[in-house]
């Protein structure tokens, strides 16, 4: 079965020279195995130094968040060509943290995906519902979910969708310590998955006392990891906790 566990760096650490010794730390313990891959996201001016560290190949790299447009005078951004030319073979939209603070709508989501895809650029899809959408039920979180994946993935054939990798990261649980209930992230996955036909990570305050609660089920596909991405021996533990389901 095969598993991925992703790491969001966020904006973490402060220096090369600390990216380094925590991408080291994930290589080592990293195993050349087929059907489990192990992907960090690290702030983008990390991107090009990690790769070309990264002679094995053992670790995959990918980038927090990319531009819908290939070049032009937009200030600050970065494209998705460019990130793939510094290393990067992934990239995550759509993430909560981005839909709060730079106010990333639906209609933006979608374009930065046809743009990654077109790229060449693995795509994981952030989604998830806030507390008070999850406080009516399950169901109404499933609702809230199929239609931000809706907007999100809008125009896209199901050959396409089926090939993004889906982060199912309740809002309410990021950061927070709460973790969903893995029998609720397993529902959520599965509808994911009939609705798209992509593979769904979960993502939310995992950490190695709780990945195997999640990445047991067949119908999760491995793990999104925010703040346990970032202490090289918690990291450690959960690449040796994902690496005995593949």
């Amino acid at each position: 079965m095969a598993k991925l566990l992703a790491a969001n760096w966020k904006l973490n650490p402060t220096s090369i020279k600390e990216a380094e010794k925590l991408f080291l730390a994930a290589s080592r313990v990293t195993r050349s195995r087929k059907n489990v891959e192990i992907l960090i996201c690290p702030p983008s001016p990390f991107i090009d130094r990690l790769n070309a560290s990264n002679i094995e190949s053992k670790v995959k790299l990918g980038a927090q968040d990319c531009f819908w447009e290939e070049k032009g005078a937009y200030t600050g951004e970065v494209s998705a060509p460019m990130l793939k030319k510094l290393g990067a073979s992934y990239v995550i939209t759509g993430h909560s943290e981005r839909r709060r603070y730079k106010q990333e709508t639906d209609e933006m989501i979608s374009k930065k995906v046809e743009a990654a895809l077109k790229s060449g650029l693995k795509v994981i899809l952030c989604v998830g519902e806030s507390l008070t959408v999850r406080a009516k039920g399950l169901p109404e979180a499933e609702k809230f979910v199929a239609d931000q994946l809706a907007k999100d993935l809008a125009g896209l054939p199901r050959k396409e969708k089926s090939a993004i990798i889906i982060a199912y990261e309740p809002i309410w649980a990021i950061g927070t310590g709460r973790a969903a209930k893995p029998k609720d992230a397993v529902k959520m996955a599965k509808k994911i998955t009939d609705l798209t036909g992509a593979q769904v990570l979960y993502g939310g305050s995992t950490d190695s006392n709780n990945l195997e609660d999640f990445i047991q089920h067949k119908e999760i596909y491995g793990a999104l990891v925010g703040g346990a991405s970032i202490k090289a021996e918690e990291f450690k533990k959960m690449i040796k906790i994902i690496q005995k389901y593949v």
